[in-house]
């Protein structure tokens, strides 16, 4: 992808905020409504901006409980992976996957009502699986989830020395 400060600027702002009309972001960048609306578009169809999520609240959702499954497979092969893969994008309490280096192959951070619905959703959709080997469960008592992603193509991210030389 071919982006420049301003379109930098865009997908920084509707990161934080989303729900920004065209004259607000425009307004906000210092650009021509007309060509921030233009900068949008090019940037949808160039897949540089995926799409728009509003950030719901656990409690009026019924979710009681989030937690990481760490799932091993029985064997590695792409195939099982893959399958495994779609499999676990089916679920609806699977938020997030992740296929990993290490002990485990998946992390799947899931949310449920409550640990009984934890407890029934391990039984019935993973341990029951013949690929799956072994499951292990982390309960997350808090998390933080930072809402904009860092652009370090329009800024080099800092290196380790730097921070501590200020600290």
């Amino acid at each position: 992808m071919d982006l420049d400060r301003i379109d930098f600027a865009i997908l920084d702002a509707l990161q934080n905020d989303a729900r920004l009309s065209n004259k607000e972001l425009a307004a906000r960048i210092n650009l021509a409504q007309s060509s921030c609306l233009e900068r949008v578009r090019r940037l949808r169809e160039d897949g540089a901006l995926l799409d728009a999520h509003a950030d719901v609240s656990d409690e009026a959702l019924g979710i009681g409980v989030q937690a990481l499954i760490h799932v091993q497979l029985t064997r590695h092969s792409r195939d099982l992976v893959s399958e495994f893969e779609v499999y676990v994008r089916a679920i609806d309490e699977v938020v997030a996957a992740y296929h990993v280096t290490g002990e485990h192959d998946f992390m799947l951070h899931v949310v449920v009502a409550d640990t009984e619905h934890l407890r029934d959703l391990l039984l019935d959709r993973f341990t029951t699986r013949d690929e799956v080997s072994r499951v292990q469960t982390q309960i997350l008592f808090s998390y933080h989830r930072r809402p904009a992603r860092p652009n370090f193509r329009a800024r080099p991210p800092k290196r380790h020395e730097e921070v501590e030389s200020r600290g």
